[in-house]
């Protein structure tokens, strides 16, 4: 399920590549929003995927800035071939979320080198800006080198390969060659193998494929041989006619068709035809990916409900698939079970009735994306919404047994004493939407009895009797006592009479006495009129009626029927209940989660509704959803609910609903947010790390498995061998994996366990696999001696000293150190000693601080010392007595005496270096030399050399030399050197030109110049001319001659200043002269303007 938004920072743009050059194409994505990496790829046409095409062609790259949070992505095609042109897309996913961008490619042919131009070869004598100078035309008078002309480059033809080739050697050609539209390629080289001849007709053929956007316009293009021949386009092999959406133009030898709006009806396989020739292509038409917004919701519903899936997609009129576990669902194979719906950008899936065949799990698909909900059904409950009542009749009255049920659907059977009722003149059965009514007429006493009515395929029913009261003509006393007969089902001695809150409530009481005694109905001691109202008495004959019409709470209570006659009096009392459903329950709560799971609390409804509680139905939803879903179909009875198949790390919340026999209570008040988070795995790899008197240092790893709920810290307990009693020892958790149990008492046994803690509550404990003996090991006194410290430590003066040395042993070991066998007292000198390694430092060591350094490591009676040896040196002092003690040839002997100073360390050699008195600068002649003394060769004759020595140790050269006190002198052997007679030349010479003026053709308004080159000896006078007319004052010419190059530049140049210009050298030896025609033009735009 994918959302479309757009995640490109940078797309890349359609390009035209130049043939055989590289060219990359760069797209940014910002994963600042993203949740997890996104995922690139890049395509060509509709379906090639170019990553498996990765390779010397085509090569890829990917970056990533970790400040700016965007992802960098590179394709690059190294030397471009023309099966590179095509359209090409990238898509870039990231979960919930898909973004594409489309770009073009074509590839245009490799441009010849232009031309030079000469006055880029201009340059300018002298120094300074641009400006300064003249004009030096000596790079153009050069003889210019002919280029050969390049043997034809052998071309490859792939098709010709192809042809030849088997079909498994396709693709590697493919590759080799760098075509990626491996399909295209297949229909165009079948194409090709189908043509016999090479085509007369076109001169340019369409390409073997073309892609468009949804929506865009695309022109098909051919060029023909003859400009007056016709041509027909066909689509799928119908002939196109032309219309608004298909538009045909001729222009010359070109011919073109325009599709304008192209939809999924364009993708299609488009010919041109010319008589019998014919060229093919194909047309991809790309739609735009369509995403889910609005993701479907799980849904609960019982058999027979009408339920409804509703997606919501990015565009309106986009398709959208339904299917069910795997299966496609259509208007052909769904029948009328199911209807589709379609709103703008809705998309709903009907289901017209449910059933328990429907359950599974339904899927919407788009091309860009899917959504998924699961359907669960349950069985209907059936509810009484009115119950049968029991019925007092006399003969031949009429009685009627009335009930009403939710579903108008259900049928259902009358049962009298369970014998099935059948339907008579007397007696009626009837069914009117959801009410179920059966009618007695003219009451007889075999009608008396019980009266059930059954719900077709429902274990339940509905009774209620039907009292018959016989009428008896008897000869009686004129004068009875008055008597109430009570028959209406009162419940216990009390005589309770129950009725719904809302229900209509009639008590029929027969009275009889003679005189006709008089009924008085009374609630408490409040008389009951007989008028009209909602609660009112009814008197008929010897039936005293008591009625309420919609009960309510306050009509709960004792009532009392008084009958008196001049005879005597009776009274009954009888109680009458007033039930409800009961009030929502309250504080309803989540008191601990899981992993899917949450424990939810609640208090009973603060009124039961006169009856008692049957149990509760709870339902839940996620934060933000306006879709509740049922947990329970039968009521729970405990107050206390675990609710499962929950996802981690989403907020929820719950509301319950109390159930009575009356019905079921309104929702309770929505429960705070909470979150199924689990606690995490317990901790790993629990150890002890070390032990004294009375702590223990505990270590362990982190939990494997930490979940959603993040890991707050870690909770440590501890308790005696053999006890049950943990003890926490730290109050808050603690960050890190390591703690140190201390106030432990000396000697016992402890066990250990370490708990790992997070929102969700603590994890299973991490515990040792047996008890710790609370003592600290002796452990005896090591020193472990890095291995760079084992031998001579070389420190130079004024460097720092920092030596860290470890040592083990328990108890805490005595460190103490020495110099040279004595305490060491030296202030200068610093150590620091921890429990486990001691630290020798000197900030600024000096040549005093050289020596043997012990350090010794003392436990009790053991001990253990090592020793390390300091050196501390610098730079040695200069040789002394360095002199010269023999000359002989082109060679000197030097010897010297070692320094007063070594540096306190070996002299490793000695570096000489000489100076000759001329140049006074030194040399060196030997380096690294190990004796006091050295032969200086190939000295210079005649020249006098003085000589220096520098020592050298493991620090360097010595600041100071050591300089000889005597020179070298090298003697001369008497060589005369005689140079020969110097003969000057003489360079009088008449001008010569030794560059002509060249014709030239150049377009007016432009400044040009024409040059010559000269030479000769006087310097000649130059003199310009226009058509045998001598230039002279006229600004528009500029004349310049630079060392023999002379230059006339031309202003502007206008169709007046074409004609013959020629340029004479004249000196008192003789005269030339050279001449060029000038020829200016009016560019053709220009003279139309004119």
């Amino acid at each position: 399920m994918s959302e479309q938004s757009s995640l490109f920072v940078l797309k890349p743009e359609s390009a035209t590549a130049t043939k055989g050059k590289d060219i990359t194409f760069v797209a940014k994505v910002d994963s600042s929003t993203l949740s997890r990496k996104p995922v690139m790829k890049w395509l060509k046409g509709k379906w090639l995927d170019l990553s498996s095409k990765a390779g010397k062609h085509l090569q890829f790259k990917e970056s990533y800035d970790r400040n700016t949070k965007i992802y960098t992505y590179e394709m690059s095609i190294i030397k471009v071939v023309d099966g590179d042109a095509g359209g090409y897309r990238c898509e870039v996913t990231a979960k919930d979320k898909c973004d594409s961008c489309a770009f073009e490619v074509s590839v245009a042919a490799a441009q010849e080198d232009q031309q030079d131009n000469i006055l880029e070869a201009f340059k300018r004598s002298g120094e300074g800006d641009e400006d300064a100078g003249e004009l030096d035309f000596s790079v153009l008078l050069k003889k210019r080198k002919e280029k050969k002309p390049e043997g034809p480059k052998e071309e490859v033809d792939v098709w010709e390969i192809l042809k030849a080739a088997k079909p498994c050697d396709y693709e590697k050609i493919a590759f080799q060659y760098g075509i990626t539209d491996l399909r295209g390629m297949l229909k165009r080289l079948k194409k090709m193998k189908a043509e016999s001849k090479k085509s007369d007709a076109f001169l340019t053929k369409l390409d073997s494929a073309y892609s468009v956007e949804k929506g865009k316009r695309i022109q098909l293009t051919v060029e023909v041989a003859d400009p007056t021949a016709e041509v027909k386009w066909l689509k799928n092999g119908q002939e196109i006619k032309p219309s608004a959406k298909y538009v045909f133009e001729n222009a010359g030898n070109k011919r073109t068709l325009i599709i304008n709006k192209c939809n999924l009806s364009d993708d299609a396989a488009y010919e041109c035809v010319i008589g019998e020739e014919k060229c093919f292509t194909e047309l991809f038409v790309k739609e735009p990916p369509v995403t889910i917004t609005k993701q479907l919701d799980d849904v609960h519903t019982v058999v027979g409900e009408k339920v409804e899936f509703e997606v919501e997609v990015s565009e309106e009129g986009a398709n959208v698939k339904w299917m069910k576990d795997g299966v496609e669902l259509n208007r052909d194979t769904a029948g009328s079970k199911y209807r589709f719906k379609k709103d703008g950008k809705r998309h709903v899936l009907v289901i017209t009735e449910a059933t328990k065949d429907d359950i599974g799990t339904y899927y919407a698909f788009t091309n860009g994306g899917e959504s998924s909900a699961e359907l669960e059904v349950e069985d209907k409950e059936l509810e009484i919404l009115q119950s049968i009542a029991d019925v007092t009749v006399k003969s031949a009255e009429q009685a009627v047994f009335k009930c009403e049920v939710s579903d108008e659907n259900v049928t259902g059977k009358w049962f009298k004493d369970g014998v099935e009722v059948q339907p008579s003149d007397r007696i009626k059965v009837s069914h009117i939407g959801r009410i179920h009514k059966l009618t007695i007429d003219e009451v007889e006493a075999s009608d008396a009895g019980d009266y059930t009515f059954v719900p077709d395929g429902y274990a339940l029913s509905l009774s209620a009797k039907l009292n018959f009261i016989e009428v008896k003509i008897e000869i009686v006393p004129i004068e009875e006592p008055p008597k109430i007969h009570l028959n209406f089902g009162g419940s216990g001695d009390g005589n309770v009479v129950t009725v719904v809150a809302g229900n209509k409530l009639r008590l029929d009481v027969e009275v009889t006495g003679e005189p006709t005694p008089v009924v008085s109905w009374m609630k408490g001691d409040q008389v009951i009129s007989e008028s009209e109202g909602r609660v009112r008495v009814e008197t008929e004959k010897t039936v005293s009626s008591f009625v309420i019409d919609g009960a309510e709470r306050g009509d709960e209570g004792p009532y009392t029927i008084n009958v008196t006659n001049p005879v005597g009096e009776d009274k009954a009392e009888l109680f009458i209940k007033v039930v409800d459903m009961p009030n929502a329950p309250n504080n309803i709560r989540c008191t601990s989660v899981g992993e899917d799971s949450a424990i939810i609390t609640w208090e009973p409804p603060s009124f039961d509704g006169g009856v008692p509680v049957k149990g509760y139905l709870l339902e839940r939803r996620k934060v933000g959803s306006a879709r509740w879903t049922k947990l329970n179909f039968d009521v729970y009875e405990s107050t206390t609910y675990e609710a499962k198949k929950m996802l981690e790390g989403v907020l929820h919340e719950m509301r319950v609903f109390a159930v009575n026999s009356v019905g079921v209570s309104e929702p309770s008040a929505t429960s705070q947010p909470f979150m199924p988070i689990a606690p995490t795995s317990e901790p790993t790899r629990l150890t002890v790390e070390d032990l004294t008197d009375s702590s223990c240092s505990l270590k362990w790893r982190p939990p494997e498995k930490i979940g959603a709920g993040g890991l707050n810290g870690y909770i440590i307990e501890y308790c005696t061998e053999g006890s049950d009693q943990w003890v926490q020892a730290n109050k808050e958790p603690v960050e890190m994996s390591q703690y140190t149990v201390k106030g432990l008492p000396t000697g016992d046994k402890m066990l250990f366990r370490v708990f790992a803690v997070n929102v969700a509550g603590r994890s299973p404990p991490a515990t040792l696999a047996q008890a710790v003996t609370i003592r600290e090991v002796v452990e005896n006194p090591k020193i472990r001696l890095p291995r760079n410290l084992r031998s001579k430590i070389f420190k130079a003066v004024g460097e720092k000293v920092n030596l860290v040395i470890p040592f083990q042993g328990k108890p805490r070991p005595v460190v103490t150190w020495f110099k040279d066998g004595a305490l060491m007292e030296d202030k200068s000198v610093g150590t620091r000693t921890s429990e486990v390694d001691t630290i020798l430092f000197i900030r600024s060591a000096e040549r005093r601080h050289s020596g043997t350094y012990t350090l010794s490591v003392q436990v009790e009676d053991k001990t253990d010392s090592a020793d390390l040896e300091i050196q501390v040196v610098e730079k040695p002092g200069p040789p002394i007595n360095v002199h010269v003690t023999d000359v002989w040839g082109f060679n000197a002997a030097l010897e010297w005496k070692p320094p007063k100073d070594d540096g306190n360390c070996e002299i490793i050699g000695y570096t000489v270096q000489k100076c000759d008195k001329k140049t006074k600068e030194w040399f060196t002649v030997h380096e690294h030399n190990r004796r006091l003394s050295c032969t200086v060769s190939d000295l210079v004759m005649g020249n006098e050399y003085s000589f220096r020595v520098f020592t050298e140790n493991i620090c360097g050269l010595s600041d100071d030399a050591g300089i000889s006190k005597n020179t070298a002198v090298i003697d001369k052997t008497g060589l005369l050197y005689q140079p020969k007679a110097f003969t000057e030349t003489d360079m009088n010479r008449s001008p010569k030109f030794t560059a002509p003026l060249v014709d030239r053709s150049v377009i007016a308004g432009y400044t040009t110049a024409i040059s010559c080159a000269v030479r000769g000896y006087p310097k000649p006078k130059i003199i310009w001319m226009k058509n045998n007319m001598a230039i002279d004052g006229d600004p528009k010419f500029l004349m310049q001659n630079n060392q023999g190059v002379l230059t006339l530049n031309i202003r502007k140049a206008s169709l007046f200043d074409g004609g013959r210009y020629s340029c004479r050298a004249v000196n008192d030896l003789g005269a030339d002269e050279v001449e060029c025609k000038l020829e200016v033009r009016v560019l053709q735009e220009k003279a139309e303007e004119k």
